[in-house]
């Protein structure tokens, strides 16, 4: 299997544009993240975490609602917080978006996308990360969705593919690619001198298909997105030498396993490689993903949202099956010598959450990310008590603010829910009692 990876990574090899090894790095300005072996470094010194996910964050319209999440995150011993560097629309949305203040960045009328600078815009998400550094939270940037929501690789693909192609153009059109990377040079040029960026990221969640399907120039040994991943973290290692570069993939793995044959999250159907984009110069550490309920429903069918149990003929465990999950990324980051973040994972049902989120946590702290600044990220971080709009407005699409609470997919843990929120809280708690690990 690794001999594979090594082939397929010396085969798409792209020369660095710094022409220096990760090795050869310069030293990163202080209040950089960086990492060493497995270990992530602030200042010298073990950098350990539980972060959260907020897609939502940048969506708000008010600086008391803004302050009193970052302040409620703080509160929870939040150090990292996730959230998408992208909102695009397309140009029939804007007068839409501009009477319901909707968030966006990019506007697509053609092959070409205009960016919006102004208060609505990209000012939106300074506030968000200058905020951030205010509460001593470190920030992971998306450069771009998978997934249709909020822009996406299908915006590229629509405008500039056009119609009747497959969802992994968006991994070789080189016109899609030059307008990808525009953008990131965006980002990364406003935020490069930034203490607060933690890392950029690829794009959220990469498969072959998306809302579009795939084709067979992707998946399985074709290599495709690891491709990609190396084209892109070298692209933005040469505009940025200081900051932490991953893939925001969820770590689907390509293995020759026979058992495994059928399953979408090892065969390499999905496009990712795990084992190989580890082992990529620029790509400094890995993320994984974890949704059993979602993967596997057609092993779940009605008791999806019920706490689960196997039901009658089934073998199949959610909480078994994460715990192995867990254990696989951490062995693989354990071999490539990089760090590992957990970096989203949830099941719907306050019963579940209790139930298995503890194990999953525990699991993670003793295995791969044992000892060490060890790294969960949930999905998502809920907040109450929002006042925008007397705390009720609808975004986009399902996304509203309801009651006051943010937006809720199922998955989103607020405080009032004693007993899974404390699960995070004291995790956060011993997390700076963390060395370093070999």
């Amino acid at each position: 299997m690794y001999f594979k990876c090594f082939q397929l990574v010396n085969l798409f090899f792209v020369f660095i544009a710094l022409g220096a090894s990760v090795e050869g790095r310069v030293s990163a300005p202080k209040g950089f993240v960086t990492s060493h072996g497995r270990n992530f470094v602030l200042d010298g010194k073990p950098f350990a975490f539980v972060g959260t996910n907020s897609y939502w964050l940048p969506l708000l319209t008010t600086q008391d609602d803004i302050e009193a999440t970052f302040k409620e995150m703080k509160g929870a011993g939040v150090k990292v917080l996730r959230t998408w560097g992208f909102n695009a629309i397309n140009a029939s949305e804007l007068a839409g978006a501009l009477e319901s203040n909707l968030t966006y960045y990019q506007v697509w009328n053609g092959t070409e996308w205009s960016l919006n600078n102004g208060p609505q815009g990209l000012q939106r998400l300074d506030n968000v990360i200058d905020t951030a550094g205010r509460y001593d939270i470190k920030v992971i940037l998306a450069f771009t969705n998978n997934w249709v929501g909020y822009g996406g690789a299908e915006l590229y693909i629509n405008w500039i593919a056009g119609s009747g192609v497959t969802h992994d153009v968006f991994y070789s059109d080189p016109d899609i690619i030059s307008s990808y990377q525009q953008y990131v040079k965006v980002l990364v040029k406003r935020y490069k001198d930034s203490p607060t960026v933690f890392a950029w990221e690829l794009m959220n969640e990469a498969r072959c298909l998306g809302d579009l399907p795939g084709s067979s120039a992707c998946g399985m040994d074709t290599g495709l997105i690891t491709k990609w991943y190396k084209q892109q973290s070298d692209y933005v290692r040469s505009l940025d030498p200081y900051h932490l570069i991953t893939t925001g993939g969820e770590g689907q793995f390509n293995w020759d396993n026979g058992t495994l044959a059928s399953d979408y999250n090892y065969n390499g159907q999905a496009g990712e490689d795990f084992d190989c984009e580890l082992r990529l110069d620029n790509v400094d550490f890995a993320t994984y993903h974890m949704y059993p309920t979602s993967w596997y429903s057609d092993l779940i069918g009605e008791h999806l949202l019920t706490p689960f149990k196997d039901f009658p003929g089934s073998n199949f465990s959610m909480e078994e099956w994460g715990l192995s999950w867990i254990s696989q990324h951490a062995e693989a980051a354990r071999s490539a010598k990089k760090p590992l973040i957990l970096e989203e994972f949830g099941m719907p049902g306050i019963d579940n959450k209790t139930t298995i989120y503890p194990s999953w946590v525990d699991k993670a702290i003793e295995t791969g990310h044992r000892q060490a600044p060890f790294r969960i990220m949930p999905w998502q971080f809920g907040m109450l008590g929002l006042t925008e709009s007397g705390g009720n407005r609808l975004i986009k699409y399902a996304d509203a603010l309801i009651d006051g609470a943010s937006p809720d997919d199922g998955f989103a843990i607020y405080k009032s829910q004693t007993n899974v929120w404390s699960i995070f809280t004291s995790a956060a708690k011993v997390q700076d009692a963390r060395s370093w690990i070999d």
